[in-house]
C-alpha cells in the first residue's frame, strides 16, 4: 500500500500538543439520508399542532413540497404556507412573515428551502417567541431564551443553516450583511434528504458546495483558543476543537468526492448525498468553531457586487488559505491529500493546497479573480476595513488580519496566489 493510501485509510490521529478540548452545538433531532423527508410525519406532531411553513418560492410548486404538506395532514398538523422568501433576507420580508405567523397562531415553524429560507424561519420563530424586530437581536447572545420550535428541511447543500446558531440578513440601514448569533437559533430538528436537492441547477449546486467547503476548511484551520470553562458561554464561535476537526475532515472528503459529479450529473443521488453530507458536517463544525477571513471579506464584496455568497467565498478561499498557510502547515497538508496531493513533505503539500482547492472549484465554475465578479479595485481598502470589522469572523482567523491581509484582496484582484503574504503580527493560536 502506498504511503498516500495508508494515510487515507488510517485512523485519524489526535494532536497531543494542545490540551484536548471539544464543544458541540447541534439540533436535538437530526436525520440524514435519501427518503428521510418522510420523518417529518412523526417529528412535527411532537413539537406543535399549527405549523408555519416557510418555503422558497421556486419550490412551492414542486410535487415534493406537496408531498411534505400531505405528511403534515396525515399527522394532524394544521399548516400555513409562507413563500415570500427573498434572497439575502431583507428585514422587510422578515416582518411580513412575522405578521403572517401571528395571524395564523402558529406554534411550530418548518423551513423547506435554502439558507435564506431557514434563516428567515429562525428569525421569525425568535420574534414570535420574544417580540421586537430583527435589529433587537443583532450580534451574539442577544436572544434571551428558546425560540418557538423549528424544523429545518434543506433543499440545497451548502449553508449548513439547518444545524447552526446563526442567521444572516440584510438591513437597508447597514452597509453589509448583519448576523444574529445565538445557540437558541439552532433548529430543534433537521431533516436532511439529498433527494430534495436534485432540482438545484448547476450554478446553485456549485455555489452552495463552495460555501460548504469553505465552512469545513475555515473551521478546521480556525484559531484554537485556551479551553477555559466559560469559553462556550462567552463566544458563539469558540474556535476549533477535536469534534469539529473530525467533522471538517469528513466534510472535505465528501465534498471532494461528490461536488463535481453532482454539478455535471444532477440526478446522481449518491453524489448529491456526498455533497449534502459534506454540507452537514461543515455546518456542525462551523456552528461551533466558526468561520474566518474568507467569510469576513465576502460580506462587503458580496454587498458591492451582488455575487451569490458561495461564489464569493469560493473565489476568496484559496487566497485566504495562502495567507494562512504558514500558520497551519499540517492542516493544509491534510487538506491537500483530500484533493489528490501526494508525498510525505508536509510543507510541499501545504504549499499545494490553495492551488488544488482553486483548481477544484474552478471545475464547477467558481471564478478565480475579483474582476470576474465585477469588483471595483478602488474599493479594496474599504472591503478590507469592513471585513476586519466583522470581529466574530476576523478574530477567528489563525493569522492576524492586520494590514498584510490586504494582500488577500490584491492577490484575488490579480488572480495570483503567489502575491499573497506580507509581514504580519503573527499567529494567534
Amino acid at each position: 500500500m502506498s504511503t498516500h493510501a495508508a494515510r487515507q485509510n488510517s485512523a485519524p490521529t489526535i494532536d497531543a500538543s494542545p490540551p484536548l478540548f471539544a464543544a458541540l452545538r447541534a439540533p436535538r433531532e437530526l436525520v440524514f439520508g435519501a427518503g428521510q423527508r418522510a420523518a417529518l410525519e412523526w417529528i412535527a406532531p411532537r413539537l406543535g399542532g399549527r405549523a408555519f411553513v416557510c418555503v422558497d418560492p421556486f419550490f412551492e410548486t414542486d410535487p415534493e413540497f406537496t408531498a411534505l404538506l400531505a405528511l403534515l395532514d396525515r399527522a394532524g398538523v394544521a399548516h400555513t404556507t409562507f413563500s415570500g422568501v427573498v434572497p439575502e433576507l431583507p428585514t422587510a420580508s422578515i416582518m411580513a412573515a412575522v405578521d403572517a405567523a401571528r395571524a395564523a397562531g402558529s406554534d411550530l415553524f418548518i423551513a423547506v428551502g435554502g439558507g435564506s429560507c431557514i434563516d428567515l424561519a429562525k428569525v421569525v420563530a425568535c420574534i414570535a417567541a420574544h417580540g421586537g424586530e430583527p435589529r433587537d437581536y443583532y450580534g451574539e447572545f442577544k436572544v434571551p431564551g428558546p425560540i418557538l420550535p423549528l424544523i429545518a428541511v434543506p433543499t440545497t447543500a451548502g449553508t449548513g443553516s439547518e444545524v447552526t446558531p446563526v442567521a444572516v440578513l440584510t438591513d437597508p440601514e447597514r452597509a453589509t450583511k448583519v448576523g444574529i448569533s445565538s445557540p437558541h437559533l439552532i433548529p430543534v430538528a433537521a431533516i436532511c434528504d439529498p433527494e430534495l436537492t436534485v432540482s438545484c441547477p448547476p450554478g446553485v449546486t456549485a455555489s452552495a458546495g463552495a460555501d460548504a467547503l469553505a465552512h469545513c476548511i475555515e473551521a478546521y484551520t480556525s484559531v484554537r483558543r485556551a479551553p477555559d470553562a466559560d469559553l462556550a458561554g462567552s463566544r458563539v464561535f469558540v474556535g476549533r476543537g477535536e469534534i469539529t476537526d473530525a467533522f471538517c475532515l469528513q466534510g472535505i472528503s465528501a465534498i471532494a468526492a461528490g461536488l463535481l459529479r453532482a454539478y455535471t450529473t444532477p440526478d446522481d443521488i449518491h453524489a448529491r448525498a456526498l455533497v449534502m453530507y459534506g454540507s452537514l458536517m461543515g455546518g456542525l463544525a462551523f456552528g461551533t468553531a466558526g468561520t474566518a477571513a474568507a467569510h469576513a471579506l465576502q460580506y462587503p464584496i458580496g454587498a458591492l457586487t451582488g455575487t451569490p455568497h458561495g461564489v464569493g467565498v469560493g473565489l476568496l478561499l484559496p487566497y485566504v488559505m495562502e495567507f494562512n498557510r504558514a500558520h497551519r502547515v499540517a492542516e493544509f497538508a491534510e487538506i491537500a491529500r483530500r484533493f489528490g496531493g501526494e508525498g510525505d513533505d508536509e510543507g510541499e503539500l501545504a504549499e499545494a493546497a490553495p492551488r488544488l482547492v482553486q483548481e477544484f472549484l474552478a471545475r464547477v465554475g467558481v471564478p478565480t479573480e475579483l474582476g470576474q465578479i465585477g469588483f471595483d479595485p478602488s474599493r479594496l481598502d474599504w472591503a478590507l476595513e469592513q471585513g476586519r470589522a466583522a470581529v466574530r469572523l476576523s478574530e477567528n482567523n489563525p493569522r492576524a488580519m492586520d494590514d498584510s491581509a490586504g494582500s488577500i484582496l490584491r492577490g484575488a484582484e490579480a488572480g495570483t496566489l503567489s502575491t499573497v503574504g506580507g509581514t504580519s503580527e503573527g499567529n494567534r493560536a
